[in-house]
């Protein structure tokens, strides 16, 4: 369960202005492409052009279609990310959304926090804010709540401080296929870190590449809206996260995509693509030891069995060796109440599960898994199969 925080209910800055481009972020031409893109020319799913950005028909965990099916149909129509991005234990939590779009996240992850946690959306597209910020009061009444726990903020996700979001502020950011749209990867993770407070998670599905893409994908105005011509080779990734501070990042689930598209296959030609969902963490590094980890259960949605990511599932009362990352991870979040850890050698040692290897590569899970469609079972930001229950 997340703490309370002792700022202001949204997380933001009151005395702040909600706009980045006032204090001093300019949209560079990608930006203002991508305003045109999701706030003019996209007026609906159906006006997508490549499947990338289309969650295919994959059963979804019971609770989450409950919360879904409060969240009004004008909100809904206008959404394009991809599948569903919801981490584990949310209750009271304070949640950052990159690219909140029309709000349908914002308003489902509403209900999973609860009337004591709160979600904040970011977006610098106005004609998308209009719609999430029109249905604030129609769903506080729909669940019930006394005070709004959804607030909207107009700017940018390379610029959330200039935004007016607090430094330390929030317990968990997540993103839906929007970090490729940013022509500052970097500065998007440096600005999600400083946002976090200690023990926070950074849990995002993304458009990934098989190598760096070439200035003709990337200049190609369609293909960076249909969150292709601005993925990441997926090493880059790495890279990225390590040089901000983050922990390495943790591979969650991972699926091919398939354009569909003959004219835009032409131009991405040999590359490849894949949606994965990776949970980075803001804990202290270098500091772990390898233990053995028994969960507690208790986390709606995962009371039997939680798949922490593809190396790490961990049943209630099974003694599991994780290494150091994970141990660093696990006693310094928000998930440190749900386990109960010893030292390696300890009376249930004989038992233990022993640590598997670690996959980093979304395309060898992938391959490694045999599924290579976007049904895959292995989920990713384009499947909602990558969703993990939740609380």
């Amino acid at each position: 369960m997340c703490m309370e925080l002792s700022t202001g209910a949204s997380g933001v800055c009151q005395i702040c202005t909600l706009t980045a481009s006032a204090k001093g972020f300019v949209d560079s031409t990608v930006h203002m492409d991508v305003k045109e893109y999701y706030g003019k020319v996209l007026k609906n799913t159906a006006d997508l052009k490549s499947n990338a950005c289309v969650a295919p028909a994959k059963p979804t965990p019971a609770f989450i279609r409950q919360a879904l099916k409060k969240v009004h149909p004008d909100v809904t129509a206008r959404y394009y990310g991809c599948g569903l991005v919801v981490p584990e234990c949310l209750e009271g939590c304070r949640i950052l959304d990159l690219g909140s779009g029309s709000g349908r996240d914002c308003y489902m992850l509403s209900q999973l926090v609860g009337e004591k946690g709160h979600i904040t959306g970011i977006d610098m597209t106005e004609d998308q804010l209009d719609i999430a910020r029109t249905y604030v009061d129609y769903h506080m009444k729909e669940f019930g709540y006394k005070k709004p726990n959804v607030s909207f903020v107009q700017g940018h996700i390379e610029a959330l401080t200039e935004a007016g979001l607090e430094k330390s502020s929030f317990d968990i950011i997540i993103s839906n296929c929007v970090v490729n749209l940013s022509p500052d990867k970097k500065r998007v993770l440096a600005e999600a870190y400083s946002v976090l407070k200690d023990g926070g998670e950074l849990y995002f599905s993304d458009v990934y590449s098989s190598r760096r893409l070439t200035d003709e994908i990337k200049n190609h105005k369609v293909l960076w809206g249909e969150c292709l011509g601005g993925a990441l080779w997926w090493k880059d990734l790495l890279q990225l996260a390590e040089e901000v501070g983050f922990s390495p990042p943790r591979l969650v689930t991972a699926s091919i995509i398939t354009v569909d598209n003959k004219e835009l296959q032409e131009v991405l030609g040999n590359f490849k693509f894949v949606s994965a969902t990776y949970r980075l963490f803001k804990v202290p590094k270098g500091n772990g030891k390898p233990c053995q980890v028994i969960y507690n259960g208790g986390i709606t949605g995962v009371e039997d069995n939680f798949q922490f990511d593809c190396q790490n599932t961990f049943k209630v009362d099974e003694v599991v060796e994780v290494d150091g990352e994970v141990a660093t991870i696990l006693t310094h979040s928000r998930f440190a109440g749900d386990f109960t850890f010893q030292p390696l050698g300890g009376p249930r040692e004989s038992c233990g599960v022993k640590p598997k290897p670690g996959i980093v590569d979304p395309f060898k899970l992938v391959h490694q898994l045999g599924k290579q469609g976007p049904g895959s079972a292995t989920g990713g930001c384009c499947s909602t199969q990558s969703v993990p229950c939740c609380k």
